[in-house]
């Protein structure tokens, strides 16, 4: 799994100036079954038999949810921005590295494996496990593609992140 995290392309100053951004299109041009692999291997079958759905958190983290979803015969439930949605919708508000913002999803029911791309300082995360369960889902379990070292030992509620390429 270390040899994908060469093609994780280092972008200084975006999306605003003092951040880091971690580019994965580079990685998901060149190894996108391979990155999608190392994302499932993180759970069980047992794991993988007990949910109905796998979350994506927008945007980039719909790529990866929706292809293991796909891959697993799941159901794909987005996590998007304020209004990105057609209503009804639950939202949360959340702190971000450079600002604050605000996630919605549609209602709904059953078991679910949220998957992000990076884990920063957990803001996003935390939101949408909190989300997901206003909204009437149960989380078993997060993954993460990328996590880059400013939250080391991050909880979200009773998960702790799975996690393919660490750095920090």
């Amino acid at each position: 799994m270390q040899d994908l995290k060469q093609f994780v392309v280092d972008i200084p100053d975006f999306p605003k100036p003092g951040i880091l951004f971690r580019d994965i299109s580079p990685l998901l041009r060149r190894h996108f079954a391979a990155t999608i692999e190392s994302i499932e291997s993180m759970f069980t079958e047992q794991e993988w038999d007990a949910v109905d759905a796998v979350a994506g958190i927008e945007s980039r983290g719909f790529i990866l949810a929706s292809a293991l979803a796909e891959r697993r015969g799941k159901g794909f439930v987005p996590i998007r921005k304020k209004g990105k949605l057609p209503p009804p919708v639950v939202d949360i508000g959340y702190d971000l590295e450079y600002g604050t913002g605000v996630l919605e999803m549609q209602a709904g029911q059953g078991r679910l494996l949220l998957i992000d791309d990076v884990l920063a300082t957990g803001g996003t995360l935390t939101a949408s496990t909190a989300l997901s369960r206003q909204a009437g889902y149960v989380v078993q379990g997060i993954g993460v593609l990328i996590d880059i070292g400013i939250a080391p030992g991050f909880r979200c509620e009773d998960h702790v992140p799975r996690i393919v390429l660490q750095y920090g």
